[in-house]
């Protein structure tokens, strides 16, 4: 009895320690969960207000003939082009920026050490615009735009030696790099009811045509040093100042035929305003017959009464390009 007595005080002594020993972990266990950091929710995407493309096309025809009876010549052409969008855009405020570049040449056996070149075209722009409000279709904009090209231009060929099939040609060069280069600064409104359609109107609109090339300013309306004494040469810039209306717009069929078009009147206050005006209207169209491969046709207009070839006022001045391409587009979206 004495040692049943004593084995159960000695569990009940051992039960106590135990229970106080649980107590103690469970405390303890209580207050490290307590005590523990919440967990972590994960950090919220950093918003990316710019989206962006570049659009790379490369076009390439050949002919050859061998013992051909009914005659030709063997020719090659090639053509380039880049069309890189940057566009920023966050609240009331947007900021978009083009840069097109295109560059092709002709070669052809009868000249053959002659590169003619077919197109050759630097067209930049850049808009600032800030919505009137969050529901408005009006936007404040400040705008600059610059057009030039990379190369000489030159027509009616002729070779310095005609009896050498290597001699040289010579031409009548008719444009060049920076000659001319039309830069333009205009702050206006802009009504944008679509994405697709805006037009801008710039009631201030400064801008500078650049003619680097002494021999090609009289052709460009360059205003001479010395009226009195044309020897003198004439200046390299013509500093123009007036009203601008840039309309643009583009449409899309099943993400597979696409119309672009771009229409831009300027007047220049400074000289017979409304009287004289230039226009600039840019049409592009284009198929895409399979995922890398692309039919597309472009054309300039341009009317421009200070602008003179071979001496003549040309008032109008047109331009067709069609090419059949490979294109490739690099895009990021928000």
């Amino acid at each position: 009895m004495k040692k049943s007595a004593l084995i159960l005080i000695m569990l009940g002594i051992a039960c106590a320690g135990y229970a106080q020993d649980a107590q103690s972990a469970a405390a303890e266990a209580a207050k490290a969960l307590l005590g523990a950091p919440a967990e972590q929710a994960p950090a919220p995407a950093k918003p990316n207000y710019w989206t962006s493309f570049i659009k790379c096309d490369l076009g390439f025809n050949q002919t050859g003939l061998w013992n051909w009876a009914a005659g030709g010549y063997n020719t090659l052409t090639l053509n380039a082009g880049i069309d890189a969008n940057a566009n920023y855009a966050k609240n009331l405020m947007a900021w978009t920026n083009r840069l097109q570049l295109n560059y092709g040449f002709l070669w052809s056996a009868d000249k053959a050490n002659l590169l003619q070149k077919s197109t050759d075209r630097i067209y930049l722009e850049s808009k600032y615009a800030y919505r009137t409000s969050a529901t408005s279709k009006w936007n404040y904009t400040a705008s600059f735009d610059f057009r030039s090209q990379f190369t000489d231009s030159y027509d009616t060929y002729v070779q310095k030696n005609p009896e050498d099939p290597k001699s040289p040609w010579t031409g009548t060069l008719r444009s060049g790099l920076f000659s001319p280069a039309y830069t333009n600064i205009a702050l206006g409104i802009e009504w944008k009811p679509t994405a697709w359609f805006n037009v801008n109107l710039a009631p201030v609109s400064g801008g500078i045509i650049f003619v680097l090339n002494e021999s090609l300013r009289p052709n460009y309306g360059m205003k001479p040093r010395n009226p009195a004494d044309l020897t003198q040469g004439y200046n390299p810039a013509l500093f123009q100042f007036g009203a601008q209306v840039k309309i643009n717009a583009k449409a899309s069929l099943n993400d597979k035929f696409t119309y672009d078009t771009q229409l831009v009147l300027f007047t220049d206050y400074l000289n017979k305003p409304f009287v004289y005006n230039r226009v600039n209207w840019d049409n592009n169209f284009a198929w895409l017959v399979t995922k890398f491969f692309k039919v597309s046709i472009n054309t300039w207009l341009i009317y421009d009464p200070i602008v003179s070839i071979n001496g003549v006022l040309s008032k109008v001045q047109f331009k067709e390009f069609f090419a059949m391409s490979f294109t490739y587009t690099i895009q990021n979206k928000k």
